[in-house]
């Protein structure tokens, strides 16, 4: 009897937790690998899967649903396929590729999905973008009228750059490409610029000195630095600079100044050709799809200069190209020689004859030009035209042809503003530090100097800026042009400082 009462209380228990339980009916749409190849996947039995839907695979991989067929879907597959076989489950996740965003990338490293690849631990985000995001409309933007120091010379001085410009780095292969991006990073460390440095398809090697040179100089304390390895996926390596973007977007969006360094983007358009190879898309010129001018034209369109009614924020985007046997007419480099704002060109006859930083000022050109200039360096505007008429002279020179003494004059003075504009690697100047010495130099206080003491000289200027009025120093640096009186007192005390180093005149000897 007593069993039985509570067998009743226990059913009836049961049934009245049973009515008033609602079990969820979640319906979910689930298909399944059909084939794999190196870098996509073949999937069907998703009918309500869109274009650029994420996707979820076994063992926590996910790819991008790319082309949508009748029968099946081409997904790039964002990590290694070797775990993947026919047959395997394939889920929605009914959003697009996304990455963390926010100030606790800054001082990190991480890979294109957000994760982090440093061994610093995790990272804490309380937002995600989606890494491809439509560019400012034309009425949201400002003109590009701020200088973006990189602390070279040669750049500053002849082929500026401005907060919002997208200046292309191109040349071949080991002329000095990175070197340039790495020392306007270490230029931007008091300029509260925030950098991006997006490593695309490099050695590991490679990235882990670009890591090292930027901690050894304390610059990883405004830099993020996202990494797709050349033995990674090629989605990885193709997705990278779009999820660096909107990294950036995040804290220009914000109000700040964002510098963004793609390297390189001939390693990306290699990528979406093997990508699209693959999933066997129509092959054009050098075998690049015909979205190939699309996919990096939707990218670089993303760096401007916000207006003030978005907060003023601007990104700067210095994209760096390969290019074989010192062609610059190909394929990839016209496609973003077109797209770009301008372009440095480094020279393999100059990297080879020891002119670092070997940029070609010929083959080089700002379309901003002196609009993102100081104009303290428009008292040194003419130095392009004297650098143009030297390079001119030097090759007629070449013949033997007698040269007379104003064409010698010419000849003595490019090869010092050649010397001059030599710089050392991870050694960025001032913009005072500049200023001064190519002040000098267009001035001639250097051309009575030797050649080979020419970066004595250079440095005794550098190292001796104490001796230079306060002053004198920041009307270099305001946006007023530099008065007579300022330029006289700058030439006196530079003066001062080269004298040891000019050569000493003999006096002529009498005969009695």
């Amino acid at each position: 009897m007593l069993l039985n009462d509570l067998l009743k209380n226990t059913f009836g228990r049961l049934e009245e937790g049973v009515k008033d339980f609602d079990f969820p009916f979640v319906p979910r749409e689930v298909g399944y690998v059909t084939g794999v190849a190196t870098g996509i996947v073949k999937v069907s039995g998703l009918p309500g899967a869109g274009f650029e839907e994420l996707l979820k695979f076994p063992g926590n991989l996910f790819g991008i649903a790319y082309n949508i067929d009748k029968d099946e879907i081409g997904v790039i597959l964002l990590g290694e396929d070797t775990l993947l076989n026919a047959g395997d489950e394939v889920e929605r996740t009914g959003r697009v590729m996304d990455v963390p965003v926010g100030d606790a990338l800054i001082g990190r490293v991480i890979n294109p999905l957000g994760e982090p690849i440093d061994g610093k631990g995790t990272i804490a985000y309380t937002e995600r973008l989606p890494i491809e995001r439509p560019a400012h409309a034309i009425m949201d933007r400002s003109p590009v009228n701020t200088p973006l120091q990189t602390g070279l010379k040669v750049v500053d001085a002849l082929i500026p750059i401005g907060r919002g410009q997208r200046e292309l780095i191109l040349g071949d292969r080991q002329t000095g490409k990175t070197a340039i991006a790495i020392d306007t990073i270490l230029n931007q460390h008091d300029k509260k610029v925030l950098c991006i440095y997006c490593a695309i398809g490099q050695r590991a090697s490679a990235v882990a000195k670009v890591v090292a040179n930027l901690e050894a100089k304390g610059a990883m304390e405004y830099t993020v630095v996202v990494v797709a390895e050349g033995n990674n996926s090629a989605g990885l390596k193709y997705i990278a600079p779009y999820a660096a973007t909107s990294i950036a977007e995040h804290f220009m969006e914000q109000g700040k100044d964002v510098l963004i360094i793609y390297d390189d983007l001939t390693e990306h358009a290699r990528s979406y050709r093997e990508l699209s190879l693959l999933l066997k898309r129509p092959p054009g010129r050098e075998a690049f799809p015909g979205d190939i001018f699309y996919i990096h034209s939707r990218l670089l369109e993303r760096s401007t200069h916000l207006g003030k009614a978005l907060k003023g924020g601007s990104l700067t985007a210095l994209p760096i190209i390969e290019t074989e046997a010192q062609d610059i007419s190909a394929y990839i480099p016209t496609n973003l020689i077109s797209i770009t704002d301008g372009q440095i060109y480094l020279s393999p006859t100059l990297f080879e004859s020891g002119i670092l930083p070997a940029v070609d000022v010929g083959k080089s050109v700002s379309r901003v030009g002196g609009n993102a200039q100081l104009p303290a360096f428009r008292t040194i505007s003419d130095l392009k035209l004297q650098y143009s008429q030297f390079e001119e002279l030097e090759s007629f020179a070449r013949f033997g042809t007698r040269l007379d003494e104003n064409t010698q004059k010419t000849i003595n003075h490019g090869n010092r503003i050649r010397e001059c504009l030599k710089q050392n690697e991870l050694c960025p100047l001032s913009v005072s530090e500049e200023i001064i010495v190519l002040l000098s130099l267009t001035s001639g206080l250097l051309d009575d100097v030797a050649i080979e003491k020419i970066p004595d000289a250079e440095q005794a200027l550098i190292s001796q800026m104490n001796a230079f009025p306060a002053e004198l120093l920041k009307s270099l640096l305001s946006d007023k042009p530099i008065t007579d009186q300022d330029k006289a007192a700058v030439l006196k005390t530079a003066g001062e400082l080269i004298a040891p180093f000019k050569k000493k005149t003999e006096p002529p000897q009498t005969t009695s």
